[in-house]
């Protein structure tokens, strides 16, 4: 077998392909960061930022944010627009915006509207509060502010309220009956209001949010809404207020097809209604850029088939085409990406911290007097192995002796200790004939499952539900790669649990090479060494998206920027300190102060009892009230976990 070499492992965890170029490896093996795609004299060994934290007593797991990934991401989509439409001369600008609530941490937010000044870059809302939070921003005279989601009488105060204030707030109409409140308030505020139509599309995606589109979605107006809209507007006297046409058919558009679609079909509804005197100047073709989670640049549902110039250059291409056949202006192109934005500037840390097994601590198997006849043969099926090469014949008659072991164990026939002795043998069995199959020529159907319980259960310190909640709630694959001993062979194949007590806490699909694996090969554990893994792509809905379940709440955060002059490249600009259990109980209602009030009243009742040393007591109330502000998840054997 040749030597395990780097680029073994690219092959295995494909990170260049689903990192989109900003995570590699690096020669000694450690997972890096590499923030400036082109750039890489500068990267960051994500295990040197453990180190550093670790220096700093921060306790895992930890988000790491890499901001410098995410400003390239918003430079990035505003490049691809620019350099379309000076390629199709087309006779309009680009004014993105970012849609908050795929990552509304404000930090994040801080970052895009930073990058995206140059690009006179907005921000969309769905929400009041997240109205609320964009109208706190300057993000320039030219960009907008959309208004999408179903509005009540103070969203549309607030979205009135940033007209007043000269802010290109548009309010798009998602239901007839929004028409009327809008204009009525515009007439009491005194301000002219900017308004937008959104349409349901006729055309139909595929994928997990296909139900986004067509005359079933839960958005937008039809045609004949979109028609009794405008009359109503014009006989109100706003018509001059209706600027932007706007449609949305899906998140995450693996195909462009679906994408070229419905580009064709909102541009001709766009250049209609221009040509019926609407005067419209912004087309906004929503959300759907996708991003490739799993890398194999298909049409599957993690992926996508074409990249962010091909998309930039399908919507600008399309909308000229139509728009020069129809003769009437080209409009300012509109995008609502966010997941594309956002995805790839986070990843969640987690130490592994412990293995689960079917063969882990056996028990000795050495024969013994008066051993009952089915622990012999299990033992003697294990020594014949080595000569008999007939797995299929080998396998079957080990499961036939496992059933017939635990038939006599529940007749009272077999004890315990024999039990235990039969299952031990059997797993090592079932291991041997793995292993011989590494080298057959042919593997049975029943054979090429016999790994399945032989996958090691890596106990990883994180909550699924909290830190990706998609992959629980859509089977969502996300990628996973350990930080560190990439140079290095893996030994075992895992799935991950989490320290929850739920089942479904658990990862058990990744990304394969044709198809996803059922475990990911990662490797042994060694004493006293921290091995931790990354879970990458986070940074899009996963990180808001995270439930209170267990109580575990939101993670620590290390805010990460490249520094060339530093040695290790890279310096923390913030630590975010994650939930304390306090907080997570205050949010569910509990006081903290009185519960602690209350266990103080127990300790202090059981020592005047004299069941506890005053001494003592004093203790456990500091322990308790010390617990209150810690950390919810577990603590790491730097930080006082026991053996």
């Amino acid at each position: 077998m040749s030597e395990w070499t780097t680029d073994d492992a690219e092959d295995l965890y494909r990170i260049q392909r689903w990192s989109d170029g900003y995570f590699g490896i690096g020669a000694d093996g450690k997972l890096l960061a590499l923030p400036n795609v082109g750039k890489q004299e500068v990267p960051i060994a994500l295990q040197d930022v453990v180190d550093e934290l670790l220096d700093q007593n921060v306790q895992f797991p930890v988000v790491m944010r890499f901001h410098d990934i995410l400003k390239n991401r918003v430079k990035q989509i505003n490049e691809s627009f620019a350099a379309a439409i000076a390629d199709f001369e087309y006779e309009a600008p680009y004014r993105g915006v970012y849609p908050i609530k795929v990552n509304q941490m404000r930090e994040v937010v801080d970052e895009i509207v930073e990058a995206g000044r140059p690009y006179h870059y907005g921000l969309e809302a769905g929400s009041k509060p997240e109205l609320m939070a964009v109208l706190s921003y300057d993000t320039g005279p030219e960009a907008l502010t959309i208004c999408n989601g179903y509005k009540d009488k103070d969203f549309l105060r607030l979205a009135l309220l940033g007209r007043k204030l000269g802010r290109n707030v548009v309010v798009v109409i998602e239901k007839f009956s929004e028409i009327e409140p809008l204009l009525r308030l515009a007439t009491e505020m005194e301000v002219q209001p900017i308004i937008g139509l959104r349409v349901k599309m006729r055309v139909k995606t595929e994928g997990r949010w296909s139900e986004s589109s067509g005359e079933r979605a839960k958005f937008g107006l039809t045609t004949s809404e979109i028609l009794n809209a405008i009359r109503l507007i014009q006989e109100t006297g706003y018509g001059d207020a209706i600027r932007l046409l706007h449609f949305h058919v899906g998140s995450q558009l693996s195909d462009i097809r679906f994408v070229r679609e419905a580009v064709q079909e909102a541009a001709r509804i766009y250049a209609r209604l221009v040509k019926r005197g609407v005067p419209l100047t912004y087309l906004d073709i929503g959300g759907g850029l996708a991003v490739d989670y799993d890398g194999s640049q298909t049409i599957g549902l993690s992926s996508m088939n074409y990249t962010m110039d091909d998309y930039a250059g399908c919507v600008v291409a399309e909308v000229k085409q139509i728009c020069d056949l129809e003769e009437v202006a080209h409009p300012t192109l509109v995008t609502e990406s966010g997941r594309a934005i956002t995805a790839h500037h986070s990843c969640v840390v987690m130490r592994v911290i412990g293995e689960i097994a079917n063969d882990a601590n056996p028990i000795a198997t050495d024969p013994v007097d008066d051993e009952h006849i089915l622990v012999t043969n299990m033992r003697d099926l294990l020594a014949d192995l080595a000569e008999d090469k007939n797995y299929q014949d080998v396998y079957n008659e080990a499961s036939s002796l496992l059933d017939d072991v635990l038939s006599a164990f529940k007749l009272g026939i077999l004890g315990l200790e024999e039990l235990a002795r039969a299952e031990t043998l059997y797993w090592r069995l079932l291991r041997a004939i793995a292993k011989g199959l590494e080298t057959a020529e042919f593997v049975s159907e029943d054979l090429r499952h016999i790994e399945t319980p032989l996958h090691s259960q890596y106990l990883c310190n994180f909550s699924l539900f909290q830190s990706a909640a998609d992959v629980w709630a859509i089977r969502q694959i996300l990628p996973v790669a350990p930080i560190t001993r990439l140079n290095e062979a893996p030994s075992r194949n895992c799935t991950l649990a989490d320290i929850t007590c739920d089942s479904d806490g658990r990862i058990i699909e990744f990304i394969g090479e044709q198809s996803n694996r059922t475990a990911l090969p990662l490797h042994n554990l060694v004493a006293g060494e921290g091995y931790y893994i990354g879970l990458f792509l986070t940074g899009a809905y996963q990180d808001v998206m995270g439930d209170m379940h267990n109580l575990f709440g939101r993670l620590n955060e290390a805010h990460i920027f490249c520094d060339p002059e530093d040695p290790t490249g890279f310096y923390i600009e913030e630590f975010v300190a994650g939930s304390s259990s306090g907080q997570v109980l205050n949010i569910m209602q509990y006081n903290p102060a009185a519960m602690a009030g209350q266990v103080k009243a127990m300790i202090d009742r059981t020592v005047a009892n004299g069941q506890l040393r005053s001494r003592e007591g004093v203790k456990l109330v500091d322990f308790y009230e010390a617990c209150l502000s810690s950390y919810t998840y577990l603590l790491g054997p730097e930080l006082g976990e026991l053996p």
